[in-house]
């Protein structure tokens, strides 16, 4: 299967032909969505979409630029969305000390509270990070020590000392649209070393769209060049890229039924 780990469908740069950019989706291949929740106040449009399309799933939560504006966010609340219907993750939440939209204290909290509705429901966790690798190393460690939970390193294109930590503690990686830019050596040199058995692709449109398109919105048809990117790097056909991909992804978000339940 094609699957794309990662859109942003409700946002607003799809407002326009949001439709239409699913029907190309499926025409590319893509077989499965999971929208991703940046922020609780827009969360009814992400569930929706979920709701509205069998072949799109959904998580719930707030992103670190978002942190600020959920310093009350509780574990309860977000596991008590997360029983909805088609909802099969937690975030995209955790660190971003390259923007500091939010405070980075306020960050870490929040983040913290995302990890715990990972581990009481079981959900896995979308990692955000970026500049922020020995805190995010420290923060994933002291939770890890307190519970087990599952995670994704969402668009990685951190460090190589995170990236190692991360395998160690389980983490599962998803690459993006980067890993196709011409300067971006060293995030391809990380991919090369990433667990084989825990590695999918995502898009995260409307933003980073892969080489032919880089510079243009972003949308879920245009995975199939990351996946093609990701063949190339760890020298893979592409069948066995899509093979891998497909069985990493299902292991991870294992609330969602494997077509022919294989």
């Amino acid at each position: 299967m094609i699957i794309d780990s990662h859109v942003n469908l409700h946002a607003p740069q799809f407002d326009e032909d949001r439709d239409d950019v699913i029907a190309r989706a499926r025409e590319a291949g893509v077989q499965l969505m999971v929208e991703i929740s940046d922020k609780l106040s827009t969360f009814e449009a992400t569930h929706g979409l979920a709701m509205a399309h069998d072949d799109i799933w959904c998580t719930v939560g707030a992103h670190p630029h978002e942190a600020k504006d959920h310093t009350d966010l509780t574990a309860d609340r977000l596991i008590e969305l997360a029983g909805r219907p088609r909802v099969v993750g937690i975030g995209e939440c955790g660190l971003d000390f390259h923007y500091d939209l939010s405070p980075r204290d306020v960050q870490a909290a929040v983040f913290r509270t995302h990890i715990q509705a990972a581990r009481r429901t079981g959900l896995p966790l979308v990692v955000h990070t970026r500049e922020a690798d020995d805190v995010m190393a420290g923060i994933l460690a002291e939770e890890q020590a307190d519970g087990p939970f599952k995670f994704l390193m969402h668009c990685y294109t951190s460090g190589r000392e995170l990236a190692e930590k991360s395998a160690e503690m389980g983490a599962w990686f998803s690459v993006s649209g980067i890993a196709t830019f011409k300067a971006a050596n060293d995030v391809r040199e990380i991919v090369a070393a990433m667990p084989a058995d825990r590695i999918i692709v995502e898009t995260d449109c409307p933003y980073l769209a892969p080489m032919p398109h880089r510079g243009r919105r972003n949308e879920p048809a245009y995975v199939v060049h990351v996946l093609d990117k990701l063949a190339e790097i760890r020298g893979w056909s592409r069948d066995e890229a899509e093979a891998r991909t497909t069985d990493a992804f299902f292991a991870l978000f294992d609330r969602i039924p494997r077509p022919g339940g294989t």
